[in-house]
């Protein structure tokens, strides 16, 4: 049985919320999930998510649940960078919004298989047992030097600018989007979330929290709470998805 939570908080210092979530049921036998965090300032990073969820989860309500893999794959490349033009012309056209963007990373998740794609530097992790991956890349300059040896993790986790985007949805034409594809057996967990969570909350406590006591709400809630504790000093956006038993 596939069940899911998720929370969303504008954080301690930021005025306005511009990450997005959404998690909806009955989409392709399965469920969608999608954490998107904008970029832009008031208005355009808020409306560059909010669109981006929209049109994604739009394209995707009438896959067929027959497809195979490569073409839910197809699928879902194909709805995140329909939603990449339509941002990028809203952008284009309108001086308060240009230079809008947001990342995405967007599962499809059934009983048997996870799909996700991904642009940016929000994150999905993967706990298996007491193991957690990071199954997305993120795309920052910061992890562009850890990746050429020019940083260290522990240098990069603190960097001034580890925050600079080199991939975002919306602010070019067109856009690669990756596509990672998971085991799912019970018992495993998928979590969603912005960088409001991941640059405060280590992979050890992530796991720790996921693998506690309680809901998964309460889980959900007790990640963001960890994240506020530590300072708050972005959005911070969390989707659990849970192949119980």
């Amino acid at each position: 049985m596939l069940k899911a939570a998720y929370k969303s908080d504008i954080g301690r210092v930021r005025s306005v919320n511009e990450d997005r979530v959404v998690v909806k049921d009955g989409v392709a036998g399965g469920t969608l999930a999608i954490v998107a965090d904008g970029m832009g300032g008031h208005q355009a990073g808020d409306t560059a998510s909010q669109i981006t969820i929209e049109l994604v989860e739009a394209s995707l309500r009438g896959i067929d649940v027959a497809l195979d893999e490569d073409e839910r794959a197809a699928r879902l490349v194909d709805a995140i960078r329909a939603a990449n033009a339509k941002v990028y012309e809203i952008a284009s056209g309108k001086e308060h919004y240009r230079g809008m963007g947001t990342t995405i990373t967007a599962a499809l998740v059934d009983a048997n298989r996870v799909l996700i794609g991904h642009i940016g530097d929000s994150r999905a992790y993967y706990i298996h047992r007491n193991e957690i991956s990071q199954i997305t890349e993120d795309h920052t300059l910061v992890n562009e030097l850890v990746k050429t040896g020019q940083l260290t993790r522990e240098e990069a986790a603190s960097h001034p600018r580890r925050n600079v985007i080199t991939r975002a949805l919306g602010t070019e034409f067109d856009v690669e989007v990756d596509v990672s594809r998971l085991p799912w057996a019970p018992g495993d967990v998928l979590l969603l979330c912005s960088d409001g969570l991941s640059n405060l909350i280590s992979e050890a406590e992530l796991t720790r929290t996921v693998r506690g006591e309680g809901t998964l709400d309460e889980k959900a809630e007790r990640l963001v709470a960890s994240a506020l504790d530590a300072g708050g000093d972005d959005n911070i956006t969390v989707v659990l998805l849970a192949n119980e038993p």
